[in-house]
């Protein structure tokens, strides 16, 4: 365990799910799931005993720094890594990897979003050793994939070769053929029904020699900016270093930069009852409905409403009467009535909030 590390992302603002996540207070500092605990702090939890505390490492956006100190206390600042300003995952990824490579060359590390729910977490905890022990077996970028239940065009779909001449010897990993971001409707439908198709979850394992060697490869423009400043890392100095390497950094994710042309992208397909918590129709799908298909969370009163979700302050009493497929949010100064099936459009209306409305809304 000693050479696991785990890499927590949280630095999203999670503009799907407003009002509820904001600029100042994204979804990662809330109890979203009604569990007692935040997102952040359900996260650090699942990976109890893979992962020692002093090898866990927060990324997240300087102006959250505080919010992950009050979340996880025991968490040691300099464990908290704060991006000046969001450039997509690859520079996280880099950011941390190159940290953790100065401190233990050996490392295999974990990368995690910080707003998924997993609702089997002994089978999660198998499925991820199970890939920590064929990333260090083999110089290998593994991703977890997850046995897709419906045809939904939100995630990221991985498409995988099966059968024993794809699977990496002793693992159960195999060859990755293609990814596929967010898809239509038709082949959403298409790729569920060929089976050799997974949901891309955004968690990845891999020894950090290995990352670091695909992103000097493909994505060299990033691993040249961090390999000038890398002894600077854990010093006094790397505060300053990281805001001048992120001015230099693109905004890339790692799935296109490294992920979608590497020849050594191997896949776990798993089944821990997954879920990205990103849009108010994930989080009806893991609520528990009434009679009605409502998922309730706030004190609420509902009249011939069906198949909608109502998700308000305790302190305020709400009724809702003949609504059917909606949105009810109430989250500090802004409520947001919004169809489901129009539930994508929650990007634009914060956009125009923020154009005409100024700061305090968003």
């Amino acid at each position: 365990m000693k050479n696991t590390y785990l890499v927590i992302m949280a630095g999203g603002i999670g503009s799907r799910f407003w009002p509820f996540s904001r600029t100042h207070h994204p979804k990662q500092f809330h109890d979203v799931l009604g569990v007692g605990r935040s997102m952040l702090q359900v996260t650090m939890d699942r990976f109890a005993g893979i992962c020692p505390p002093e090898n866990v490492f927060v990324v997240t956006n300087r102006d959250y720094v505080g919010l992950v100190q009050q979340h996880l206390p025991a968490l040691p600042p300099n464990q908290i890594l704060g991006e000046p300003i969001g450039r997509n995952t690859a520079p996280c990824i880099a950011y941390a990897a190159y940290r953790i490579a100065q401190r233990d060359p050996q490392a295999t590390i974990i990368v995690s979003p910080a707003d998924h729910a997993v609702g089997r977490e002994d089978e999660f905890r198998r499925v991820v050793q199970l890939a920590i022990d064929g990333a260090r077996a083999h110089d290998v970028l593994i991703t977890l994939g997850l046995h897709p239940s419906r045809p939904d065009t939100g995630y990221g779909y991985i498409q995988y070769m099966d059968g024993a001449a794809h699977k990496l010897p002793g693992t159960e990993l195999f060859k990755v053929k293609t990814f596929t971001e967010k898809p239509n409707p038709e082949l959403a439908r298409m790729f569920v029904e060929s089976g050799d198709f997974l949901w891309n979850s955004g968690l990845f394992v891999w020894r950090a020699d290995v990352i670091l060697h695909a992103f000097r490869h493909y994505l060299s423009d990033i691993a040249e900016v961090f390999d000038e400043g890398a002894d600077q890392l854990g010093t006094d100095q790397e505060e300053a270093f990281i805001s001048e390497a992120y001015s230099r950094c693109r905004n890339v994710s790692i799935d296109y930069g490294i992920m979608e042309k590497a020849d050594n992208v191997y896949v776990l397909p798993a089944e821990f009852g997954w879920s990205d918590v990103g849009t108010w129709d994930s989080l009806h799908r893991l609520g528990q409905p009434d009679e009605h298909g409502n998922v309730i969370n706030g004190e609420v009163m509902l009249y011939d409403t069906r198949d909608s979700i109502i998700k308000t302050p305790t302190e305020r009493l709400v009724v809702v009467q003949g609504l059917d497929g909606f949105i009810v949010a109430e989250y500090d100064n802004v409520l947001l009535i919004c169809k489901r099936t129009e539930e994508q459009r929650v990007k634009e209306f914060v956009a125009d909030v923020k154009a005409k409305k100024g700061n305090g809304f968003h």
